[in-house]
C-alpha cells in the first residue's frame, strides 16, 4: 500500500529548490492505491492518542460532560459479534427488535473547536472491535473512496465493519449528499453503526446553522436512526489565544525552511495552481515526509473551486500536525467577504481555524 511519488520538474515560483535544501509540494505528483484511501479509513494522527478521559470539558458547558457519557455508552453497546457474522446486532434494521430499539447512530452537531472530532475519534478508539472492523473519515474522503472502488465495492468493503465514524458531514453538493445517503443506507442494513459530526456556523445564532434539523432531512430515511447531541462551546483553539498570527517576512520563511529538515518550501499562488493538477483524495499523499510547509507571498484566493481545493488541503495538514510557515497576508484574510457569507463558508471558516492553529505551531520554525 506504498504511495509513489514522482516529481514535476522545477517547482513553481520564486524560489528555486537546491537538492539539499527544502523540498516543493508544487513537483509532486503522488499516485494513491485504492487500498490505501481503505486502509487511512482510521482517525488521523493529530487524534491517535485522544480518548475520552483527555477530553476536557467546558465546565460551562454541561453538553459537553454529557456528550462524554452518551458516547461511552454507545462505545460500550457496539461490542460482540462482526457486524456481518452469526448473532450480529442489527441496529438499523426496519423493524427493531427490543434491543435494539434504541437508535444505532449518532450525530455531534456544535460549532468549530468544540471537540467533536477529538471526541468522534475517541468513540472509534473505545468501539470494542479490531481496527480493520472500524472506519474513520471525513465526509470528503468517503465520496473519494466512493470514486475510487466504486459504490458497490465500497458497500462490500464497508459492509463488515462494526462502526463508521464520519466527520464533517456536508450538504453544500446535493449529489454528493444523495450518494452517501445511499451508501449509509446500504451500510445500515448490513448492521453498520454509524457516528456523524458537522459544524455550526460562527456569528449569530440561527443564521446558516448547519443543524441536525438540516442533516436528519437530508438523510431522510435514516434520521430515525440517530440521536442527535448537541455540544456547545467556544472554539477551544481561540481560548485565550490570539487571532491568526502576523504572517513572516518572505526572507524569515525561505531562512527557515532551508533550516528546518522535511520542510517544504513554495511560492502560494504556484501551489493553488498545482492543487488543480492533483486529485483531492490525494492531498494526503502529497504532504508524505514533510515536517513543516512553508509558504511565501500568501494573498486572497482568486475563486471559489481554488478555495474548495485549499480547503482540503488545510484539513490533511491539520490531521498530520503539520506546521504552516507563511508571508503575505494573515490565514483569516483568504477569503473574500462574498465566499464567507456564501453556500460554503463553514468550510471557509474551519480552514481558517485549522490554518491559524498550524501558524501557531509554526512560530517555533524562525530564529529569534
Amino acid at each position: 500500500m506504498s504511495t509513489s511519488l514522482t516529481t514535476s520538474g522545477q517547482a513553481s515560483g520564486r524560489h528555486p529548490i537546491a537538492d539539499a535544501g527544502p523540498q516543493a509540494l508544487c513537483a509532486r505528483a503522488p499516485r494513491v492505491p485504492a487500498e490505501r484511501l481503505v486502509a487511512e479509513m482510521v482517525p488521523p494522527p493529530r487524534f491517535d492518542s485522544v480518548r475520552f478521559d483527555t477530553y476536557d470539558p467546558d465546565p460551562t458547558q454541561p453538553s459537553q460532560r454529557e456528550a462524554v457519557t452518551v458516547l461511552s455508552a454507545f462505545a460500550a453497546g457496539l461490542g460482540g459479534a462482526h457486524a456481518s457474522g452469526a448473532g450480529k446486532r442489527r441496529w438499523f434494521s426496519k423493524k427493531p427488535t427490543a434491543a435494539a430499539a434504541s437508535p444505532g447512530g449518532v450525530y455531534l452537531d456544535g460549532g468549530y473547536g468544540v471537540g467533536k472530532t477529538h471526541l468522534l475519534a475517541s468513540l472509534w478508539h473505545a468501539t470494542p472491535a479490531e481496527p480493520a472492523l472500524k472506519a474513520f473519515g471525513t465526509f470528503v474522503e468517503l465520496t473519494n473512496l466512493v470514486g475510487a472502488l466504486g459504490f458497490q465495492q465500497t458497500v462490500q468493503t464497508l459492509g463488515g465493519h462494526r462502526l463508521l465514524c464520519i466527520d464533517e458531514f456536508e450538504l453544500d453538493d446535493p449529489g454528493d449528499t444523495v450518494l452517501v445517503s445511499s451508501l449509509l443506507s446500504r451500510l445500515v442494513e448490513q448492521g453498520v453503526a454509524l457516528a456523524a459530526t458537522s459544524n455550526t456556523l460562527p456569528g449569530k445564532l440561527g443564521e446558516g446553522r448547519f443543524a441536525a434539523a438540516d442533516f436528519l432531512r437530508e438523510i431522510q430515511g435514516l434520521s430515525a436512526h440517530f440521536r442527535p447531541l448537541r455540544i456547545d462551546g467556544q472554539d477551544y483553539r481561540h481560548r485565550g489565544l490570539p487571532e491568526a498570527p502576523a504572517p513572516f517576512s518572505d526572507e524569515q520563511v525561505t531562512k527557515a525552511a532551508y533550516a528546518t529538515a522535511g520542510a517544504s518550501l513554495d511560492d502560494f499562488p504556484g501551489l493553488l495552481e498545482h492543487l488543480a493538477k492533483v486529485h483531492p483524495s490525494r492531498y494526503g499523499a502529497l504532504t508524505d515526509g514533510i515536517s513543516a510547509v512553508c509558504l511565501t507571498d500568501v494573498g486572497p484566493v482568486p475563486d471559489q473551486s481554488t478555495a474548495l481545493r485549499l480547503v482540503v488541503l488545510a484539513d490533511r495538514l491539520y490531521d498530520r500536525e503539520i506546521p504552516v510557515l507563511a508571508s503575505g497576508v494573515p490565514f483569516d484574510r483568504l477569503f473574500s467577504e462574498e465566499m464567507l457569507n456564501g453556500g460554503y463558508r463553514k468550510k471557509y471558516f474551519r480552514a481558517i481555524s485549522r490554518l491559524t492553529a498550524l501558524a501557531r505551531d509554526a512560530k517555533g520554525l524562525v530564529a529569534q
